[in-house]
């Protein structure tokens, strides 16, 4: 029988309403439960595109006996991490906490106050390399709970404590006065130290793509002229673009690399990564000239537009990182499969498939499990000099063969995908859209652009001006968060800058002023959860970028941009109030803070011209 679950949107938690598992989803009525029955709740926190997510479920909560534990001893929870960024913000506090780094599956014990007293990530069915059994964590936690009730009672009181005085040191970390221009220097300066010379980008492995700092530094090159800025971004840029973290035959990225050479990915795709990338490789290609920035920005809205658009106006959230239970499995090729792909066309003469190998590093060896991730090992100018090819002629080959394998390709079984319409990620892929369209003259873009505009402004609003959080198939959820705000409201002064159509300032001046009414904090800045949304053990208020920009940093650069078009102090003095509340890390963490620091050098810029 199907759990509770089952009557969710979310494709997340829909892919559990068959668990044997007692699911709830997250609300009163699983807490009210646990209190009357005096158990503690168990927290699981996923997303629908998570391997590891799969691997859990697969292994514990499709497993008889082990539902039966969860169900005997605790209240199990299942949260879409997606839907409901604020319980899982609180919550990986807890996670990084007790087990010293955070990741999904999130695993959370809580009591029925929400107090959490132990937490991880992803446990195995069976014990294995110093990794305890899930079995074996439910059944200690379950003796603990009725042996040891005092002792765990104050662990959750001691580790809430904790996370509420982490959150409150970090929120109110900001001085009294508005960072300097050095600020920008000084940040600069650590990412050049931090930055890998060898292979580009930070950080890793895993190693994510960034564009947040990529877009910093664009912006601060921009200002300055320092070519070793610029050296950064080309460097990092080519190295994604050559790299299996780029889909070489259907455009778009993957969600982070591995490795640090960006050869073999995390296969799942996210809407968040490919709508920022597009917008740096559309910035990267109007500093440079350089034309395989375009193709890679243009060549990754059009996969969005193929692949992730629903017919309503929106964008999916994601395409899954598995294929039949395999991951990667859509995606990579061996030396057969691409000799049979091209069998019979005009490519395949003069040995096409061998020179496709050879330039897309496909081996019999393969770099992922017997097979190949396509990425470019070396340059095509290389490749051109071996073979006598002329360049132009080189690639014009290779585009008639990626053409080709990526039709084979498509006659595979596709990923999954996760087809509900998040607000805030949907203003992001409708900023790159209007950003695009404006700097490359294209009207499908424009178009695709004022659809995704429709959209959010009519099925995705409440008739008193309020924003959801999540859309699926005409149903509308969820409050939304301060990003869901900031992030549509960018998108629409995107779009007004590119069409001059006023409604789109109208819809965008009518969420600043929602974003200073609901999400404001008196001690400067904003938190992400409005002032009537639910109360969870505290009010999230995370100033850090993440996978997406910061809310508060997104906040402020629509209401700078504002200030600077009306000279309006209600928009100017909480922009000042929260570059002030976050000024002193700037400089010291600039991998977390990338898109303040964008929104401060544009401060900056505006404050000058003004004198």
């Amino acid at each position: 029988m199907p759990n509770r679950l089952a009557h969710e949107t979310s494709p997340y938690l829909l892919q559990h309403a068959e668990n044997p598992v007692d699911w709830y989803p997250w609300g009163p009525e699983a807490f009210e439960r646990a209190r009357a029955e005096d158990k503690p709740v168990f927290l699981s926190v996923g997303y629908s595109a998570c391997h590891w997510c799969h691997v859990m479920e697969q292994e514990s909560f499709e497993d008889e006996a082990t539902a039966l534990l969860l169900n005997t001893n605790f209240v199990p929870v299942k949260v879409d991490r997606e839907e409901r960024p604020d319980v899982d913000s609180v919550y990986m506090d807890a996670v990084n906490a007790v087990a010293g780094r955070g990741g999904w599956p999130m695993s959370v014990f809580l009591t029925p106050a929400g107090e959490p007293f132990y937490a991880g990530t992803y446990f195995p069915a069976t014990g294995r390399q110093g990794m305890v059994s899930f079995r074996e964590v439910l059944d200690q936690l379950a003796g603990l709970w009725e042996t040891q009730r005092d002792e765990v009672l104050s662990a959750a009181a001691r580790l809430t404590a904790d996370i509420r005085s982490a959150r409150d040191a970090l929120a109110s970390s900001g001085g009294g006065e508005l960072p300097g221009a050095e600020t920008l220097h000084d940040a600069a300066t650590r990412l050049a130290y931090e930055f890998d010379e060898d292979d580009g980008g930070w950080g890793g492995p895993p190693k994510f793509p960034q564009p947040m700092v990529v877009e910093f530094l664009l912006r601060r090159y921009r200002q300055t002229d320092d070519g070793r800025l610029m050296r950064m971004v080309s460097e990092t840029l080519d190295a994604m673009a050559a790299g299996g973290l780029y889909d070489q035959l259907g455009g778009g990225f993957h969600r982070y690399a591995t490795d640090l050479h960006w050869r073999i990915p995390h296969f799942e795709k996210m809407l968040t990564d490919n709508a920022q990338l597009a917008r740096v490789y559309l910035a990267g290609w109007e500093l440079t000239g350089l034309e395989h920035y375009r193709r890679v920005a243009t060549d990754t809205l059009d996969y969005l537009l193929r692949e992730m658009a629903d017919p309503a106006g929106g964008f999916y959230s994601a395409q899954d990182a598995d294929t039949e239970g395999e991951e990667g499995r859509f995606f990579v090729w061996t030396p057969q499969q691409v000799t049979a792909a091209l069998e019979g066309t005009p490519e395949a003469a003069d040995g096409g498939a061998e020179l496709f190998c050879s330039a897309y590093g496909v081996t019999r060896e393969g770099n992922f499990e017997g097979s190949t991730v396509l990425h470019l090992p070396r340059p095509l100018s290389e490749l051109a000099s071996e073979t006598g090819i002329p360049v132009d002629d080189l690639e014009i080959r290779l585009a008639a063969m990626r053409r080709t394998l990526f039709e084979a390709r498509e006659s595979r079984v596709r990923p999954a995908r996760d087809e509900k319409v998040l607000a805030g990620w949907n203003g992001l892929a409708l900023g790159a859209f209007a950003t695009a369209a404006r700097v490359l003259d294209r009207s499908d873009y424009r178009e695709a652009a004022e659809r995704t505009a429709h959209f959010l402004l009519g099925e995705m609003m409440s008739a008193d001006g309020r924003v959801y959080r999540s859309w699926k198939e005409g149903r509308a959820a969820l409050n939304g968060y301060l990003e869901d705000y900031a992030n549509v409201a960018e998108g629409l002064l995107e779009l007004f800058e590119t069409t001059g159509d006023e409604r789109w300032l109208t819809g965008a001046t009518e969420l600043a002023g929602s974003i200073v009414e609901h999400f404001s904090d008196p001690a400067g800045g904003f938190f992400d959860t409005s002032d009537d949304h639910e109360q969870l053990i505290v009010r999230p208020k995370v100033v850090q970028d993440g996978a997406v920009p910061s809310g508060g940093a997104m906040a402020t650069g629509v209401l700078l941009r504002l200030a600077v078009r009306t000279r309006d102090a209600r928009y100017a003095d909480p922009a000042a109030a929260a570059l002030r509340s976050v000024g002193p890390v700037l400089s010291r963490a600039p991998l977390g803070f990338a898109k303040w620091l964008t929104v401060f050098a544009g401060f900056l810029e505006e404050r000058e011209q003004m004198r």
